[in-house]
């Protein structure tokens, strides 16, 4: 909000002013000591001039959907025949293998 109260040439106590509130109190939501609700971070942009928007995007959950569907086309035997392959090379690259390999 800080930037949008410069960029308009306001000053904290003018701001203040114009929302019915202190100068201090806008302070303390600028130096993050006070955590506004969304209702009064609009207002207080509405106030200098802005809108404020909100948005919501997909985030990367570092999944590989294409190793899902690929794992998802096996038969079941497949499927097991390769998790049993994916465990014997874990147990080969274990520092203390506790078994020469599963059998299943």
């Amino acid at each position: 909000m800080q930037e949008a109260r410069q960029r308009h040439g306001v000053s904290q106590k003018q701001l203040a002013i114009r929302a019915s509130t202190t100068q201090s109190a806008i302070s303390r939501i600028e130096r993050g000591r006070v955590s506004p609700s969304v209702e009064t971070l609009r207002e207080l942009l509405y106030l200098l001039g802005e809108d404020l928007k909100l948005g919501a995007s997909v985030r990367d959950s570092g999944i590989d959907a294409t190793l899902i569907d690929q794992q998802l086309r096996r038969s079941p035997t497949e499927r097991l025949d390769y998790g049993t392959a994916f465990a014997n090379m874990v147990i080969a690259n274990s520092p203390n293998p506790r078994r020469e390999s599963y059998d299943g």
